[in-house]
């Protein structure tokens, strides 16, 4: 068993109590993400693990660094923003109660728990700033907050807008 993500546990197993960091600086393999925004193939990832054991398994509490890249989903302008998540999770010792993570051949490999939360705490609908507009339906141009456009009224419709507005009707 190897890989990046791969940190032996022989010296824990088993003993309650013991505990062992590590710091890893990494470069992924591959881009995690859809959508929007991902984490492209080659981006620089901070990992800091505590590594503890328990009665149950092994407990990992990892703070990772890294950055995420994409498109606005308003006005499809480009951005990068960094990515900070913390998580925990109990990787048990096999023949125990199934678990979501095991312990196996003396390691845990902890790239599907830090991928897992990573790419969870992604935005869904990702925005260049907060006050995004977005594009301009009609031109596809960037709006910008202090534009107001009126809207094209259908000229099937243009005689009910003296209904709307006393005094437009007053006018003509």
């Amino acid at each position: 068993m190897n890989g990046p993500f791969v940190l032996p546990v022989r010296d824990l197993m088993h003993r309650p109590g013991q505990m062992r960091e590590f710091t890893l600086d990494l470069a992924l393999l591959h881009a995690w993400g859809e959508g929007l925004v991902a984490v492209p193939e080659g981006t620089p990832l901070d990992l800091a693990a505590r590594l503890e054991s328990v009665h149950e398994g092994i407990l990992v509490t990892a703070e990772v660094r890294t950055r995420y890249e994409g498109v606005c989903g308003r006005c499809l302008t480009d951005i990068a923003e960094p990515v900070e998540v913390e998580f925990q999770e109990l990787f048990g010792y096999p023949g125990d109660e199934a678990s979501d993570f095991e312990v196996r051949d003396d390691h845990v490999d902890l790239e599907a728990a830090v991928r897992d939360s990573i790419v969870l705490s992604l935005p869904f609908q990702p925005v260049c700033r907060p006050d995004c507009v977005g594009l301009d339906p009609v031109t596809g141009e960037k709006l910008t907050s202090d534009v107001t456009r009126e809207d094209e009224i259908d000229p099937r419709w243009a005689a009910l807008k003296a209904y709307s507005d006393p005094a437009d009707a007053d006018t003509e």
